[in-house]
């Protein structure tokens, strides 16, 4: 990201495009078949790096809705009476599939998505085929999940997930619907549909039972009608806070069952016997990972004053130092932000933290001209009636914060509308535990941030939404307990 050059500059290293073959166009994926869209429909999606157009997709409809869900419906009675080793062979086999086309799918991921190879490589696709086994294992231990004897699988699961990590957002949902017993239609978001269309395609390389996953590519007008379908007995989505409102008025009053992964503002809190380089890393890791694109990003910085200039120096200079450009090259830090429309959203936010008075640096770089770039950037002398320290902007944007006493500390990080995620950085065993138990987070991590796992549960409190994501936690959702 250095605009000088020196003798320790990275040379090139871009991972190789022909390992994915994308077609000129694709269907949906509907009772086990690929078939166009009944009103004949069709949308772009582009590569944010290069604004390039990487394939047409069939654009879903309420017919298409109805018939995905129809589907499902006929594939549920003899899915769910499938002993559960038997469920657990195909999502065995799909761990394994994805694991053997895991580079084909990180660099599809980094074309549709924009982040970089290293982060769908070496995270990504690792946690996605980690899921399916995670839950694999499962499917045959459903009596002794603590939801009591013989738990029963909902039905037709309908499930919406974001663009910002397409692939293990989708792992997250499918993974333990299928292992309850339940059948699936989901709905990728439109600027990155075509990760969950190659899962399709898994999904008929193990053999699955047609109709037990149907995949819809389309708008918000699609995810609508597929969350108020009546024939759709658990919702399951993934994005932001306004359309999560919008999907829990919609199913009020009905018998659906309801998971909401929603907005976050996470607080990383760092105390004065912190080990600076490493909170350093991990501020890096909470808040540019997926360009700040993350919905349990530390976008909230909380530093103890009397380290405040210390770290601030230490954060620039390591800023400083990040590579921003083609997201395929693995020397890459920083990759393209998703869309325009999310960019535009971004420099938006930052435009009015400027003009409410905090203090904006931004590392120097050079932007490509081509795709959408956002250099990372930071914010002092912010203060909690700053719209940047309260909306969520969700891209490399950070609100740095002071304070005096851990009390404070935790006041401030409490004082949100969100409750998704908080990191503590100290060197005293006593305070983490101390502080993590004030923290109205779902999840809070110590002296690191950014870990999953998918034996560990996730999710929120207040507007970050409700139920829980992953572990044994995660199957509650999808079973009749």
């Amino acid at each position: 990201m250095k605009t000088q050059t020196s003798v320790f500059d990275y040379a090139p290293a871009p991972e190789s495009r022909s390992v994915v073959d994308i077609a000129p166009s694709y269907g949906l994926f509907i009772d086990g078949e690929f078939t166009e869209a009944a009103d004949g429909k069709v949308f772009k999606t582009v590569s944010p790096s290069t604004e390039e157009v990487l394939s047409e997709v069939a654009q879903a409809g309420a017919e298409d809705v109805d018939r995905a869900v129809k589907a499902a419906r006929k594939a549920f009675g003899k899915w769910s009476a499938l002993p559960g080793s038997e469920r657990a062979k195909y999502l065995f086999r799909i761990a394994r599939i994805i694991q053997e086309r895991s580079r084909e799918l990180a660099v599809l991921e980094t074309l549709d998505n924009g982040k970089p190879i290293k982060e769908t490589r070496d995270a990504d696709l690792p946690l996605v085929a980690a899921h399916f086994f995670y839950y694999a294992g499962w499917a045959d231990k459903l009596d002794h999940a603590g939801y009591g004897a013989n738990p029963r699988p909902l039905g037709v699961a309908g499930q919406v997930i974001p663009w910002n990590f397409p692939l293990l957002m989708l792992a997250w949902k499918i993974a333990p619907a299928l292992a309850t017993g339940n059948t699936v239609v989901l709905k990728p978001a439109e600027t990155t549909p075509l990760s969950a269309l190659f899962f399709a395609d898994i999904c008929r390389q193990a053999g699955l039972p047609k109709g037990v996953v149907n995949i819809l590519t389309g708008y918000g007008d699609a995810g609508a009608a597929l969350v108020e379908h009546p024939d759709v007995n658990k919702v399951a989505f993934t994005g932001s806070t306004a359309v999560g409102k919008a999907i829990a008025r919609s199913v009020a009053g009905t018998s659906k069952k309801v998971t909401l992964e929603l907005g976050g503002k996470g607080a990383n809190i760092v105390f004065d016997d912190a080990p600076i380089d490493q909170a350093v890393e991990g501020i890096v890791s909470g808040i540019f990972f997926n360009q700040g694109q993350v919905c349990c990003a530390g976008s909230r910085l909380l530093v103890q004053e009397s380290i405040q200039d210390e770290l601030l120096d230490s954060l620039k200079r390591r800023l400083s130092t990040l590579r921003l450009g083609d997201p395929l090259d693995k020397n890459t830090d920083i990759g393209a932000i998703n869309s325009a429309e999310q960019l535009a959203r971004i420099t938006a936010l930052t435009e009015t933290g400027e003009a409410e008075g905090a203090e904006r640096w931004t590392a120097p770089c050079d932007l490509p001209s081509a795709g959408y770039w956002f250099a990372p950037t930071l914010f002092t002398n912010v203060t909690q009636a700053h719209t940047i320290a309260r909306d969520e902007i969700f891209g490399p944007v950070l609100s740095v914060l002071s304070f005096r006493t851990p009390d404070e500390a935790v006041a401030k990080a409490n004082n949100s509308q969100y409750g998704l995620s908080a990191g503590i950085w100290t060197e005293k065993g006593s305070r983490i535990l101390a502080v993590a138990n004030k923290l109205r987070a779902g999840v809070v991590w110590a002296n690191t941030f950014n870990k999953f796992d998918p034996t560990s549960p996730f999710g929120g409190y207040k507007e970050s939404g409700f139920g829980r994501e992953g572990g044994r936690h995660g199957l509650e959702g999808y079973l009749d307990v």
